[in-house]
């Protein structure tokens, strides 16, 4: 696991960032605003109060119902606006059995869950700081910052390398119960690896690369969805400062 100096500290959070500091033409990311990760099921004591410490407004979970009643967040005594937008609208497991590449999963995000990758970008403009998380911090985390960034006039190489830097993220560790367990249930599936552990850049490329050729950018996709001119405006002076 390769971890930044810049990334924050909280004790038992899975692949929390902020992503700050990303070229955008002439502007640059602000420090302090964004931040996205995978689930707070296991913060501890000292985690919790890190987390605190980050000064969040709100936190916005992309998880099902299930997976909060397994894992929920340890954050209690912090006072966060907690928004709800569960992004999948099948199970996880369905994407296991079904055994769909990571591209597939990806283009069914965008074009299922449209409604809710707004709601999602309307929460970041609304309150910062602002976390963005589901289980791991890789999936559907990763596909609406990638969206939320890039609409927002972020350099697309920097997004797909924000996308991608979960990768080197994730304990070894994790990765290797994870897939054993997987693989045990899904024993001739193909892109078991890829769903559970990576997070490649062509993936993230070849997806932007999409919704722009259908779209005509990822800020017309968010237009195309309700998201205004307006909202793409304050979107762009949350996340941005002059270099």
């Amino acid at each position: 696991m390769v971890t930044d100096p810049d990334d924050p500290v909280v004790s038992g959070a899975v692949n929390l960032r902020d992503v700050g500091g990303l070229p955008a033409g002439a502007s640059i990311t602000r420090h302090g605003v964004l931040f996205r990760s995978g689930n707070l099921a296991q913060l501890d004591e000292h985690g919790t109060a890190a987390l605190g410490g980050l000064g969040l407004r709100r936190i916005i979970d992309l998880r099902a119902d299930d997976e909060v009643a397994h894992a929920p967040s340890r954050i209690d005594g912090l006072e966060i606006v907690t928004q709800r937008v569960p992004l999948f609208l099948g199970s996880v497991e369905s994407f296991f059995a079904d055994d769909i590449s990571l591209d597939e999963m990806y283009r069914q995000l965008v074009d299922d869950s449209s409604a809710g990758v707004v709601d999602v970008v309307r929460g970041i403009v609304t309150d910062q700081p602002v976390l963005v998380h589901c289980t791991v911090g890789k999936d559907r985390t990763g596909v609406t910052v990638a969206l939320t960034l890039a609409a927002a006039g972020v350099d697309l190489d920097a997004v797909v390398a924000d996308y991608a830097r979960t990768e080197v993220l994730l304990p070894e560790w994790r990765n290797r119960r994870v897939v054993q367990l997987l693989r045990a249930m899904h024993p001739e599936a193909t892109h078991l690896e890829d769903l559970a552990t990576r997070s490649p850049a062509p993936v993230m490329q070849a997806l932007l690369d999409d919704v722009t050729t259908r779209f005509g950018s990822p800020a017309d996709y968010l237009r195309a969805h309700g998201f205004a001119d307006d909202e793409i405006a304050e979107l762009q002076q949350v996340l941005l400062r002059p270099r």
